[in-house]
């Protein structure tokens, strides 16, 4: 019968994201997980069945995790001044640089389930729970901060984030990857500029058009 020790479980799921960063998904296995746990041979596989289940329990725990990192955000850290306008660059330049930092082992462990995630339909479902919790954050976070954007803005910043959280993450620090600060300032730059042009082009008129062409 599986065991219900909370401890337990979170002990195997916290080695099993650790093991993921260090070893790749395929260095995970359930006895590679009780071992880094320090917890004896067979335990979990009172918990989880199969190396599926240990995968999406890693992939569930991250959810966890993240979500209760997003509930301890506090912007007010980034805007001393309460009469200054919120530097959304300065908000994701913070938060790169804390992901691929403190937080980079669980974000090389994402990056491996998400790969992993295409050949196991269980793992796609749990990997887009955590897609769609950070999405949901990030618009929560742009409404409290009052930000403006363009209704393009949002899903091509989530986009480029993941992009320059991936080379922060994954690449040699000797490898000449910008800062997280130049990298948020690029990125904030390009989608603001891209979306505000898209927004006015389908605001143009049809004559407009016409005489431009």
């Amino acid at each position: 019968m599986p065991r219900t020790n909370p401890a337990r479980r979170r002990a195997l799921t916290d080695a099993a994201i650790s093991l993921l960063a260090s070893d790749g998904v395929h260095g995970l296995t359930h006895r590679s997980a009780e071992r880094a746990a320090g917890l004896p041979a067979g335990t979990a596989s009172n918990y989880f069945r199969n190396r599926e289940e240990l995968l999406v329990a890693a992939a569930e725990r991250i959810i966890e995790l993240h979500l209760d990192e997003m509930d301890r955000v506090n912007t007010d850290a980034v805007r001393e001044d309460a009469d200054r306008a919120p530097d959304l660059a300065e908000l994701i330049g913070i938060s790169l640089e804390t992901a691929s930092s403190s937080l980079r082992d669980r974000y090389l462990a994402i990056f491996e389930l998400v790969l992993e995630s295409r050949r196991r339909p269980a793992l796609a479902a749990a990997m887009s729970r955590l897609a769609g919790g950070a999405a949901a954050f990030t618009g929560d976070q742009h409404a409290l901060l009052g930000l403006d954007l363009p209704p393009r803005a949002a899903p091509l910043l989530i986009t480029l984030y993941g992009a320059a959280l991936f080379a922060l993450v994954t690449t040699p620090s000797d490898a000449g990857v910008p800062s997280a600060h130049e990298l948020a300032r690029a990125l904030v730059a390009g989608t603001l500029a891209t979306t505000t042009d898209a927004e006015r082009e389908s605001k143009r008129l049809p004559s407009d058009s016409a005489r431009n062409r």
